[in-house]
């Protein structure tokens, strides 16, 4: 069996950690956007790009140093308060962080990047600061961070008149995040001129050697006129991860350093000796000039979790660089798990809650009582089976953050694309879905963002005469409702023109011509097929598609989709999903004879329909009073075809369901057996969609239930609950 190769691992690695880079990149941004920014989100951003180039150089990929090289470099003046940014430079810097998000999926892919349509955004940020193109070019052709001889030529930059001694000691954990010694030996050269000692006294015979230790030291002379912080500055990306010292010398003069000893006569200490060594020690110093052959591998562990990078602080004394690996700065420690390996246990957990029900059923029918020792253990049985369920399901969980700020980017170009100027509110970006669900929503919603921005919003000369802002604005949400994620995309625009979507569709024959419709029977004619309002073809669109391809893939997902709009304030869109496709807290009921499960989320209230309480409308169907109000009265046995409408309902027990729209139904079932939480599988690849059928699952006997989708039901419902006789019928 192959062993996997440990550089693709770190290679993975790196490209995960540009995420959180980028991610970290793109919310500050927005801060500074805002107007919300301080100098440290400036630092934050300057950092992240900063990280993604020195990775990035570690693995050969030049079109993204260059790229990052060249944005860091306007960054640092912006960090420096040489460039202030207004909301266009913003924008700009955010276009930019675009196009470094394209080539890092670029490198990570193993596409070329386009250079067309890299170079016109680097040239209007070089603009901002006047810098010479082919200076930029030059300064990158000397980035060599892949070099890993230890030669590390540095050469005087600038003389100056105060000295520093500096001693640095990476720790395992430095590696272990992907930095490289080499960089900041090569930063400090930069500053001025240096003479550099490299420890060897720490290495062990061949034989002893460990592949992931720390096993080298340094010190370093520098002569400069730059501050004490610029020196700082070069080592704050390995804060907590390194023993470093910075001492200020007066009048001091370099000794000569000693020549370099023989590999076979530097002592052969134990790794134990290594760990407990006092990094003041003088173990034999010798100047380095040598290159060592893979060094990057065997300094790199081969299982590298990212880190975040730690925000940089300014010691003033001696005492507060110095760092060890146990210090609280210290990065907690992570483990990359694949999907596929989580989706196992997801899956074995399933099994799990069925057994633990079977286990559950088999007592109650041995009649066992319920004071038992054998029911209690079973009692905290079901409830380790719960929390253990729920653990699983947080592993899968992730904060919808990301999904939204790609829609950002989409916000940006549709805007820039029709020449709108159109603002991103998000709202709930820490509300966490299954992984699964974020995936498959940014189509969906990429959609509906683009429609926003195309349909929603007017042109600006509308909005001015309207008394609006000429910016529009686009708010994206997630909340937790009910056991459900609602995803909301609303736009301050125009609303929906209703007597246009009429015309519109009935010129198309997609509703016949004088059809009375209600409001939101209109409004739902955008989510059929063909249905367009706009006048010419365009990239964002024309064609006849994108809602009801929105509408289907949420339906594939367990969820609905509604539109409410009021003219001249603006439409919204609300996505309602499950929080997960693996396990939900259910009603097991029965109609009809068959066994269902109803979402427990759902159902507000249970009942007993009385005769009092029954008002029929119109030749099939009958309401319930509910307090001050009457709903709708559904059998579900009738609904899903198990049966005809019963002679008399009195003393049937009601599920009073209200989805998210606010829509109520009395649901009417033969009786209610228990709750509890059951197994999600899906039926739609073996039968495909079934009206108002969400799934299915196992019960404890072993027994399939169906898993009911309330808002499919209600949507499609009949209603037919009063009964008629087959002499009724003829005559009717």
């Amino acid at each position: 069996m192959t062993s996997p190769d440990p550089m693709a691992e770190i290679r993975a690695s790196f490209f995960i950690e540009c995420d959180e880079l980028l991610e970290a990149l793109q919310d500050g941004l927005t801060q500074i956007d805002e107007g919300a920014a301080d100098d440290e989100t400036v630092n934050v951003c300057f950092r992240a790009v900063h990280s993604i180039k020195g990775g990035a150089g570690a693995f050969g990929l030049d079109d993204l140093v260059r790229f990052a090289h060249r944005y860091e470099t306007v960054l640092d003046e912006v960090r420096g308060g040489r460039l202030a940014l207004d909301h266009d430079a913003v924008l700009l810097f955010m276009r930019a962080a675009d196009i470094l998000f394209d080539i890092v999926r670029n490198c990570r892919d193993d596409v070329e990047t386009d250079a067309t349509a890299v170079e016109p955004t680097l040239r209007e940020l070089e603009s901002l600061t006047g810098g010479s193109e082919g200076e930029e070019e030059e300064e990158v052709a000397d980035f060599q961070p892949m070099t890993l001889s230890l030669d590390l030529g540095l050469g005087a930059v600038d003389t100056g008149d105060t000295r520093y001694e500096i001693r640095f000691r990476p720790e395992r954990e430095l590696f272990a995040s992907g930095n490289e010694p080499l960089f900041i030996l090569r930063a400090l050269g930069e500053l001025g001129h240096t003479e550099t000692e490299c420890t060897l006294g720490a290495i062990p015979d061949l034989s002893k050697l460990e592949a992931e230790g720390a096993l080298l030291s340094w010190k370093i002379i520098l002569e400069t006129n730059r501050a004490r912080n610029e020196i700082e500055e070069v080592f704050e990306f390995v804060e907590g991860l390194c023993t470093l010292e910075i001492e200020e010398l007066s009048g001091f003069s370099l000794p000569p350093l000693p020549d370099l000893p023989e590999i076979s006569e530097v002592p052969g200490d134990s790794a134990e000796s290594i760990e407990s060594e006092d990094a003041n020690s003088a173990p034999p110093i010798s100047r380095l000039n040598l290159t060592l052959p893979g060094a990057q591998e065997t300094q790199t562990p081969k299982t590298a979790p990212v880190s975040e990078t730690p925000a940089p602080a300014h010691a003033s004394a001696k005492s507060q660089t110095q760092r060890s690996s146990g210090s609280p700065s210290a990065p907690p420690a992570t483990v990359r798990v694949d999907l596929e390996r989580i989706e196992r246990l997801v899956n074995l957990v399933g099994e799990l809650v069925i057994n633990q029900a079977m286990l559950s059923q088999s007592v109650a029918q041995a009649g066992i009582p319920a004071n038992s020792p054998v029911a209690q253990d079973l009692e905290e049985f079901m409830q380790l089976t719960r929390d253990i369920q729920d653990s699983v399901m947080m592993i899968r969980a992730q904060p919808v953050k990301s999904l939204f700020q790609r829609m950002a980017r989409i916000v940006r170009e549709s805007s820039a694309s029709l020449g709108k100027r159109v603002r991103l509110v998000t709202d709930g970006e820490t509300t966490e879905v299954d992984k699964t669900v974020i995936e498959r929503l940014a189509d969906p919603l990429t959609h509906m963002i683009r429609n926003a921005v195309d349909h929603g919003l007017e042109s600006a000369e509308s909005r001015i005469e309207a008394g609006k802002s000429e910016e529009g604005c686009i708010t994206l949400s997630a909340a937790h409702r009910s056991g459900r994620v609602v995803i909301e995309v609303s736009d301050d625009g125009g609303g929906i023109d209703r007597e246009k979507v009429r015309a519109i569709a009935e010129e198309k024959g997609l509703v016949q011509a004088g059809q009375s419709l209600s409001e939101s029977d209109t409004d739902a004619l955008l989510f059929l097929p063909g249905f367009s309002t706009a006048k010419t073809v365009s990239n964002l669109s024309g064609r006849g598609v994108g809602m009801d391809v929105v509408r289907k893939s949420i339906q594939d997902l367990g969820g609905q989709v509604h539109i409410t709009s009021t003219p001249g304030k603006g439409t919204s869109f609300s996505i309602s999903l499950p929080l997960t496709l693996a396990v939900l807290d259910g009603m097991v009921v029965e109609a009809a004879g068959e066994t269902l499960v109803v979402p427990l989320g759902s159902i507000v209230e249970t009942l007993t329909a009385r005769h009092e309480n029954m008002r029929a409308l119109g030749a099939d169907s009958q309401v319930l009073q509910v307090r001050q109000s009457f709903v709708p009265l559904l059998d579900l046995g009738v609904e899903l075809g198990f049966r005809e409408p019963r002679s008399d309902y009195h003393g049937s027990v009601v599920l009073l369901i209200t989805l998210e729209d606010g829509t109520r139904s009395a649901l009417i079932v033969d009786r209610i057996h228990e709750q509890r939480q059951v197994v999600i599988k899906g039926l739609q690849e073996s039968y495909g969609y079934v009206p108002g059928i969400a799934a299915a699952t196992i019960l404890g006997d072993g027994q399939v239930a169906l898993i009911l989708d309330p808002v499919d039901l209600l949507s499609s419902a009949n209603g037919k609950t009063r009964y008629r006789s087959a002499d009724l019928q003829i005559a009717g």
